[in-house]
């Protein structure tokens, strides 16, 4: 007879403690592509290396390189980092990037 009370209690416990938690904690982090032009790719392994280097980067969910356009898109959190971020891991494997304006 005592485990309705309890379950009670315990689902009063879980609705207090949500409540306890800001707004902000409980916000989903957001994603956001952006596509950088990526200087000095000239082979076959350069798209390799600027792939790795933006992929090393926390938040970074995807990359998808253009070595044509000389391009890389990138997928991110942007609660975990940001493109000027991610451009700098790219420029210290020695491909600068700059995003598009």
């Amino acid at each position: 007879m005592m485990k309705a009370p309890v379950l009670a209690l315990f689902g009063l416990t879980a609705v207090v403690s949500m409540a306890a938690i800001p707004a902000a904690a409980q916000s989903v982090a957001a994603e956001q592509t952006v596509t950088f032009a990526v200087e000095n790719m000239t082979c076959a392994l350069c798209p390799i290396t600027v792939k790795r280097a933006m992929e090393g980067v926390e938040g970074v969910t995807a990359v998808e390189i253009d070595f044509e356009a000389r391009t890389a898109t990138v997928l991110f959190d942007t609660a975990a980092t940001s493109a000027d971020a991610i451009a700098e891991a790219s420029a210290n494997a020695g491909y600068p990037a700059v995003t598009g304006s």
